[in-house]
């Protein structure tokens, strides 16, 4: 069994997902780390270059790859449930699914301070990349993730390594 993290930019899934593989034993995989070394390109320029179409090409076949894997962390891209195909293979894979729910402020706040954000990750809709848009964002996929998941764990006021004590506690 794998450990699938799902859940918006800034959650943590990729921090947790690293300790969480550490405290398993398990290989570590962040979807949108393999995007990057396929593409040679950030996400933000695969947006900007080739448009979010190739983008989610890209993802879908890196998340067909690696939900067949047994005994790996997984970290989804914050929008790879939004495609059915994606879904369909999330929810079907026989791994635990853990949804990272957080905060739309602290979410800001995160990626506000992750240098990295402005240079490779686009904004994703027309409303910049704030606050409304990330609760616009919110609303559109809570559904999906929790559709998904199963479990939740709401990371907003925990910090990695509280959060990795709470999903093996899950699992």
């Amino acid at each position: 069994m794998s450990v699938i993290l799902i859940g918006y930019r800034g959650c943590g899934k990729t921090t947790i997902g690293r300790l969480l593989a550490d405290r398993l034993w398990h290989s570590f995989v962040d979807v949108d780390e393999r995007i990057v070394g396929r593409a040679g390109k950030t996400i933000k320029e695969i947006f900007e270059q080739d448009g979010e179409p190739a983008f989610r090409e890209m993802e879908a076949q890196i998340v067909r790859e690696y939900t067949q894997l047994q005994d790996h962390v997984i970290a989804l891209g914050g929008g790879s449930l939004q495609r059915q195909e994606n879904h369909q293979l999330v929810t079907r894979s026989g791994h635990k699914v853990i949804y990272l729910r957080c905060d739309p402020e602290v979410l800001l706040e995160r990626i506000g301070s992750d240098p990295a954000t402005a240079t490779a990750r686009p904004n994703l809709t027309a409303l910049g990349g704030g606050l409304e848009e990330i609760k616009a964002l919110l609303a559109d996929r809570e559904p999906v993730y929790r559709s998904a998941m199963t479990s939740e764990l709401d990371v907003t006021h925990l910090t990695p390594r509280e959060a990795v004590v709470h999903i093996a506690r899950m699992i």
